[in-house]
């Protein structure tokens, strides 16, 4: 029987120790793309305990911890940081199978130096220890990420954003990993949500004019683009309910917007049809200015209604959604490559019943430019564990390009995520150990080691430019 997590946790091979602990293990993490605070990196205040580490924010474990049946009160009420700890650490003993598991225990020993088993027996114990580490050595935001070996941070910003976060981040020097913005433009495209007057609206306060029509927010979208690249964005991202395409004119986008500007419904098709209209500009702009687009398709999102109005979005009411996309994708990326204007992409679905269609989407628009350019992106969310990371890679090396992966990235709120990069990379390792060991692949350490070293780190900073 192995060891709990030794050193060769998930490396099940010779060949996967051999890659991992010689090219993978010690390379820098490129995050292109997470949820962390600027604003908390630039405040760096320590952090009180371990639960606002491990717990704050982090809806994986809330939605573990609701499903063994933890009232809420323990999870996002009113009991204690201590209180809450104990209650978690009392259901993971339990959470065979789960990655929060495995995530959990790398935490605690990658940070902590905590190798003691989470349980309700053992739960006391770690709250004195990882507390006390926390207080010693004053752990905060900064030290989290510097002791990482991250390169690059990529957080999630809104165009309306100033990014004075990132600038006095840069000048404060704290941090060594560079911090850069992505642009996020959601709340502009979803021309059919309550949120979308109000948010156009302060969009026409930040560009200083109104705002009334389908080419005043294409301006000013591209304005704001201007300003986030001078600020070092090299990244977009776009969450997107399916794969929007209806072909509209310009009257008929006026219209949607009107209606939308004064709260009307807008339908469905409209939606869809201003929404391609829009993404076919900013892309243009985006491969104008060599960033990388970003597409997350297949989330449902804020199911449960009364929790939604209790804790707002992001608090672990989501769900993997089943849209028919393969259509319509098609559509919206050819729009943009028959403009000359289709910028690097990276394609995500949350539902792994997508992975062949995106893996073979991307053979329609790959181009010379740059090899890799159209990405089929890493595992997301639900699917961020061995299985849905194995299926992803093998649906992109039966179908495209594996050697020219980007790899890993955390999409976390948690300064301790960088952990899944290592767990990513192990999983990694081990799939083309398996293909070597098994003769399906020569075992040439030059081509396997660099296959690994790049899908780790080289290819994503060879990819976005940072």
């Amino acid at each position: 029987m192995k060891q709990f997590m030794d050193d060769d946790f998930m490396l099940m091979n010779d060949t996967a120790k051999k890659l991992y602990h010689e090219y993978a293990e010690n390379l820098p993490i490129i995050d292109y793309h997470c949820h962390l605070s600027p604003e908390m990196m630039l405040e760096d205040k320590p952090f009180e305990n371990i639960t606002q580490i491990f717990l704050g924010g982090d809806h994986y474990k809330w939605r573990y911890m609701r499903s063994c049946g933890i009232d809420e009160e323990y999870i996002t009420g009113g009991k204690s940081d201590k209180e809450k700890f104990l209650a978690f650490c009392k259901c993971l003993g339990y959470a065979i199978g789960n990655p929060l598991y495995h995530w959990t225990h790398l935490e605690l020993r990658r940070y902590f130096g905590i190798d003691e088993i989470v349980s309700e027996k053992t739960a006391e114990m770690i709250w004195e220890k990882a507390n006390k580490i926390i207080a010693d050595t004053k752990m905060c935001p900064s030290s989290l990420i510097n002791s990482s070996n991250v390169e690059v941070i990529c957080t999630t910003d809104d165009p309306a954003d100033s990014l004075s976060y990132h600038r006095a981040i840069k000048e404060k020097g704290h941090i060594n990993a560079k911090v850069y913005p992505a642009f996020r433009p959601d709340f502009a495209l979803n021309i059919e949500k309550d949120t979308f007057a109000s948010y156009i609206d302060k969009l026409s306060g930040v560009v200083g004019r109104k705002i009334s029509s389908f080419k005043d927010i294409a301006d000013a979208l591209l304005e704001r683009i201007e300003f986030f690249d001078e600020n070092g964005c090299r990244v977009s991202d776009h969450a997107l309910d399916g794969a929007p395409f209806v072909c509209m004119s310009e009257s008929e986008l006026d219209s949607a917007v009107k209606s939308a500007l004064e709260g009307k419904p807008v339908s469905a098709q409209e939606a869809d049809g201003y929404k391609a209209a829009l993404l076919k500009i900013l892309a243009q702009s985006y491969h104008k200015h060599g960033w990388v687009m970003q597409l997350h398709m297949g989330a449902l999102r804020n199911n449960n209604s009364r929790m939604f109005k209790k804790l707002g979005a992001d608090t672990g009411f989501d769900s993997v959604n089943d849209y028919a996309i393969a259509g319509n994708l098609s559509k919206l990326l050819n729009s943009m490559e028959e403009q000359d204007g289709l910028p690097k992409t990276i394609l995500y679905t949350l539902n792994p019943k997508d992975n062949y269609t995106l893996a073979t989407m991307l053979g329609n628009f790959q181009s010379s430019e740059v090899p890799g350019k159209i990405q089929f992106g890493a595992a997301w969310w639900f699917n961020d564990q061995r299985d849905g990371m194995t299926e992803q890679m093998k649906a992109l090396a039966n179908l495209g390009a594996l050697c020219k992966f980007v790899g890993m990235l955390t999409d976390s709120r948690s300064f301790l995520s960088y952990t899944r990069h290592e767990y990513f990379r192990r999983i990694m390792c081990n799939i083309l150990g398996e293909w070597t060991e098994r003769g399906e692949f020569p075992c040439d350490y030059e081509i396997l080691g660099k296959i690994a070293a790049d899908i780790s780190y080289y290819n994503a900073k060879n990819y976005f430019g940072f």
